[in-house]
């Protein structure tokens, strides 16, 4: 992950930005619907990982709990998924609370937290202390990424999604909470990441499976939804993740944030002033993939500001259509190598 843009090729530098689940390199498994993802139990690389990494390689890979066995077998795992062409960066949501895929498992011998909103009993210590726990134990197995803190104001009673993902429904008890724990993740050398901007926790509909819609302003978000955000973005935060969350009052239109100019570029990068990594969330959810292909949304998504594409549904479709789009003008080569940067300063460092 080192290289310079300029010394690396197109296909190179197109799957750099890309972090994907490991079954996405894995011949043998097509997913024609989101309604078809898992269960496959893969947990190990194959030779057909390996044939296909070297024609579509990535920038990352993202773990869930059904990939991961036991110590021996996660070591064993990311030792060779690291091996892959590229050296992808490896990624897992170890939140705290009911999102942690090792926690999660009885076969680790790891710290094991109730809630978020559990632990904000403690205020900003103790966010701190469970982050840099749990940053512990993913940079002893291999981890890069671990995308928390759930930077969400869980405002919705109806909310499915969120609840006590969050560490409060007070934006103003939140915030010093997400700074909290992006603080102590990178004290462990792990790179957190703030979810789900601009805000998924005045919604009702769990993108999962179609796209949320927020009916506030811009104003009105800055005023509650956003503030954690802003606040873990001044602790220092190398990656927000943009949420399938539409904002139409800010927008005029009823695209999700993930595909948004508007609220990628100009508000995050130009208001909020952040020049970190922006990251989609899984591309392969139905939010997306019930009204865009996967090589539109991969596209789509760049042009709005998005530097990682997060788990296409169809990891080689989004491949090509950016290659394709590079090819044809649609998106200039220079756009890719400005994320790129992005992604090098943050992982050299």
């Amino acid at each position: 992950m080192t290289k310079r843009p300029e010394a690396i090729t197109l296909r190179e530098k197109v799957g750099r930005l890309f972090i994907v689940r490991p079954e996405s390199l894995e011949p043998a498994i097509r997913y024609a619907s989101d309604a078809e993802l898992p269960p496959y139990r893969l947990q190990a690389v194959s030779g057909g990982m390996r044939e296909r990494a070297r024609e579509y390689p990535v920038g990352g890979i993202l773990l869930y709990g059904h990939n991961i066995l036991d110590a021996s077998q996660l070591r064993t795992f990311i030792r060779d998924l690291r091996a892959l062409p590229g050296t992808p960066l490896l990624s897992i949501d170890e939140e705290g609370g009911r999102v942690s895929r090792l926690a999660a498992n009885p076969a680790f011998d790891v710290p094991r937290y109730e809630s978020m909103a559990a632990v904000a009993a403690g205020g900003p210590q103790a966010a701190c202390e469970t982050a840099e726990s749990i940053g512990k134990y993913l940079k002893e197995y291999g981890f890069d990424i671990d995308f928390a803190p759930v930077a969400d104001v869980n405002t919705n009673p109806d909310n499915i999604v969120i609840g006590t993902r969050a560490f409060s429904d007070d934006p103003g008890a939140a915030a010093p909470l997400v700074a909290a724990y992006v603080r102590g993740l990178a004290q462990t050398g792990v790179r957190g990441c703030l979810k789900h901007f601009p805000g998924h926790g005045d919604t009702r509909t769990d993108t999962h499976y179609d796209f949320a819609s927020t009916a506030k302003s811009w104003e009105e978000l800055l005023a509650c939804e956003l503030v954690p955000f802003r606040a873990g973005i001044e602790a220092g935060a190398p990656l927000v993740m943009a949420a399938h969350v539409a904002a139409p009052a800010v927008t005029g239109g009823d695209e999700p944030a993930t595909l948004s100019r508007t609220l990628l570029t100009d508000k995050l990068r130009g208001e909020f002033g952040f020049d970190g990594i922006i990251i989609t969330d899984a591309l392969e959810m139905g939010a997306i993939t019930r009204r865009y292909g996967s090589g539109e949304a991969a596209v789509r998504a760049l042009e709005a500001g998005a530097d990682f594409l997060l788990c296409p549904l169809d990891y080689c479709a989004a491949f090509d259509a950016v290659v394709a789009a590079v090819g044809s003008g649609r998106i200039a080569e220079a756009r890719l190598d400005e994320s790129l940067r992005r992604i090098a300063s943050c992982f050299s460092a």
